[in-house]
């Protein structure tokens, strides 16, 4: 039985889905002991890593410094945890917030890394990863002692595995200098949900035709408990925000559900959402390259079949 590291980022004092996937793979079926990494209390209860296989969860904190200044801190902090722990696999998300702290890790420990990953074998030290805006994958291994992987946010399902976890609290005793530091966290005013987060995604392209026309989207969703993502042309077009781009230049998604309503499916965009589990295309060109990719395919017009969507729904 290894010993696992798991990065778990938690936004607003709750555990972010997607970390569920990551715990899963670092505990193999209940072979490994995991280790699950934490910054912060979530919702004062830890019990949902409990469910997905953490044996132990490790609350990291630094009598000489406040670790969430910096980035560099928190790095150095979990480094201080997996030498104490005998931690020599990490996994984490690769979010926005797991790619930092992955990257200064390894680049510390001069170890290798290995992100945006579709699947991980601890046991063969290799993994899976999407090449070529998504025609072909990869199995790449790692020669080395250690095993530091980023996961693509529910690139891998979730699977149950409870237990009862120990909850330990860890000084790492870290202070400064250091090279980065946090002065203020502006967060967005939208409610919107996170793409990356989302179980199910409606995403519009260029042909939805103005940013408030995506009301038609944004209702859909409403009713599907769903984001609303946007193609490039959309983004381009002044349609949509950035955040919402989903594709090689945007958001990587891996959705059990995405509807692509007037996208042709260029290689961009399927680049970042071909790991969806279901996909359905609503499109008036017959001959649109997404309609060769999807499971699930409508050749209709977007502004009528949307809103019979939503009407069953209702």
């Amino acid at each position: 039985m290894s010993i696992v590291g798991a990065l778990i980022e938690i936004t607003n004092g709750k555990i972010k889905k997607s970390n569920l996937g990551v715990l899963t793979a670092a505990s193999d079926r209940g072979n490994n002991e995991v280790y699950a990494l934490v910054f912060e209390d979530a919702d004062s209860r830890f019990n949902t890593l409990e469910q997905y296989g953490a044996t132990r969860i490790v609350r990291i904190s630094s009598s000489k410094a406040d670790l969430m200044k910096s980035p560099d801190l928190i790095a150095r902090a979990i480094i201080k945890t997996m030498e104490e722990y005998g931690i020599m696999s990490l996994i984490g998300l690769s979010s926005p917030i797991g790619k930092d702290l992955l990257s200064r890790i390894a680049s510390r420990m001069n170890k290798p890394l290995i992100q945006d990953c579709i699947s991980v074998d601890l046991t063969k030290k290799t993994v899976i990863k999407s090449h070529f805006s998504g025609k072909t994958t990869a199995e790449v291994k790692i020669e080395s002692d250690y095993f530091i992987s980023g996961i693509r946010p529910n690139a891998i399902e979730p699977a149950k595995s409870p237990g009862k976890a120990e909850i330990i609290s860890f000084d790492a005793l870290v202070d400064g200098p250091v090279g980065v530091r946090i002065k203020e966290i502006k967060q967005s005013d939208s409610n919107r949900l996170d793409l990356t987060e989302a179980n199910i995604i409606i995403s519009g392209g260029r042909p939805v035709g103005s940013e408030k026309n995506f009301s038609i989207l944004n209702e859909c969703a409403s009713k599907l408990g769903a984001a609303v993502g946007a193609s490039r042309s959309a983004v381009d077009a002044g349609f949509a925000l950035h955040g919402m781009q989903v594709g090689q230049t945007g958001k990587t998604v891996s959705p059990k559900l995405y509807i692509a309503c007037g996208i042709s499916g260029a290689v961009q965009h399927y680049a970042g959402m071909k790991t969806s589990k279901i996909i359905v295309a609503i499109n008036t060109d017959k001959d649109a390259p997404i309609l060769g990719k999807c499971d699930y395919g409508i050749i209709g017009d977007l502004f009528e079949i949307v809103p019979a969507i939503t009407e069953a729904l209702k």
